[in-house]
């Protein structure tokens, strides 16, 4: 008698312990698979038969030491019924959520299609009196999708006689996506943002960029020395990102448990996983607009700005795969600096007091362009916006001759 409890407990054990290695070897091998495919229904048929396959010799060897007679008939029922069970399990945890209609069309975003093959949405403001030769361009940051409004800024610009215009980069806002996520890279937003000064038919232009849209000014006069009259790095993010291995600094977030909760969900974990061996089945398992609604609801709950003012960091329209995609290749590039060391182009750098980003950063864009100054901004983060004060009144006393 006690010898056949002692049996049947081990049987227990070999089939509880077996089924975890069994649901760990199909997720290995759905994730695995990835590298041969990028089809979600043959990833999930792989980690279905991988799990089938180790839930059978564990069905025998359960029912081994249990003593059962057919001990391969019975562990192979058991296998048949784990893996039923397995698939409607994981259809459940894996279900994608529901998520938001379009966004709505306005009228007042147009767009370029580009011959690099980019279908670019922006908005522009047109001078007013004298009108200057040289036209405002803003970049956003990773986050930000400026097409969805004009701001006081580019008005007060436009006003002065600049030409504005603010559009979304590629896989972000209302700019297209790619099906591909391996085509946004750094080299391809300069290219565009080429594409659109050629478009406009202009010999330079005045770039403001915020955040990650000042990197990518930095890279644009890498590439072209002598297109850019005057350059705007608002709370500019780092020059090469190798040179800081540890990072620049995070945003703090305003419910960490929130956050953990979404960055662990198992479906965005496996989209995590699948991302780093083929990004195109990430982008098939998770598409756009799940992937931009998740990465929204997680921005929403970062916040910028100095102790106790503290407020939600904007995020109207993310694009997750561009801006996962993009931040890998940038850590992957050569080293721009070289040929940015003395530049003469005139360059006004901005950075907020509270700014999560390490002030060092910032710093070596003021040691690199040697016709550059860098005023404080008292009281402010990081998402330095046209409502910071003095940031407007910097940016067109700069701009204005």
């Amino acid at each position: 008698m006690g010898t056949q409890v002692l049996r049947r407990f081990g049987a227990v054990v070999v089939g509880l312990v077996g089924t975890f290695v069994a649901a760990v070897a199909g997720l290995t091998a759905t994730v695995l698979a990835a590298a041969l495919t990028s089809r979600t229904a043959l990833l999930a048929t792989a980690g279905a038969l991988v799990f089938a396959g180790v839930c059978v010799l564990v069905g025998w060897a359960a029912f081994t030491v249990a003593g059962a007679d057919e001990a391969r008939r019975s562990g192979t029922g058991f296998a048949v019924v784990a893996t039923l069970l397995a698939v409607v399990g994981a259809m459940v945890v894996f279900a994608p959520p529901s998520i938001p209609g379009p966004v709505s069309a306005r009228s007042d975003v147009r767009y370029w299609d580009l011959p690099t093959g980019s279908r670019i949405a922006y908005t522009s403001v047109a001078a007013r009196g004298t009108v200057r030769s040289d036209p405002v361009v803003f970049l956003h940051d990773e986050l930000g999708a400026p097409a969805d409004g004009v701001s006081d800024l580019a008005r007060a610009l436009a006003a002065d006689g600049y030409p504005v215009y603010a559009y979304d980069q590629l896989g972000v806002g209302r700019s297209a996506r790619l099906s591909d996520p391996t085509g946004y890279t750094v080299a391809r937003h300069v290219a565009d943002l080429e594409a659109i000064r050629i478009t406009l038919g202009v010999p330079r232009l005045v770039l403001i960029g915020q955040s990650w849209g000042a990197s990518l000014a930095a890279q644009y006069l890498a590439a072209h020395p002598d297109r850019v009259a005057k350059v705007v790095f608002s709370a500019p993010g780092p020059l090469w990102p190798q040179s800081w291995p540890s990072g620049v600094g995070d945003p703090r977030s305003a419910d960490p448990t929130r956050s953990m909760a979404l960055e662990s969900s198992p479906r965005m974990m496996l989209a995590a996983a699948l991302l780093t061996v083929n990004p195109k089945a990430a982008h098939d398992f998770m598409p756009d607009p799940e992937a931009d609604n998740r990465s929204r609801t997680q921005t929403l709950l970062l916040r910028d700005g100095c102790p106790g003012t503290a407020s939600p960091i904007p995020a109207p329209l993310p694009g997750f795969y561009s801006t996962q995609r993009t931040a890998i290749d940038f850590k992957a590039i050569p080293d721009p600096r070289p040929a940015l060391r003395g530049n003469p182009t005139p360059a006004l750098i901005l950075r907020g007091t509270c700014d999560h980003t390490h002030p060092e950063v910032a710093a070596e864009y003021t040691s690199t362009f040697p016709n550059s100054h860098q005023p404080p901004i008292p009281n402010a983060g990081h998402a330095l916006l046209p409502t910071t004060p003095p940031y407007q009144t910097h940016i067109t006393d700069f701009l204005h001759p």
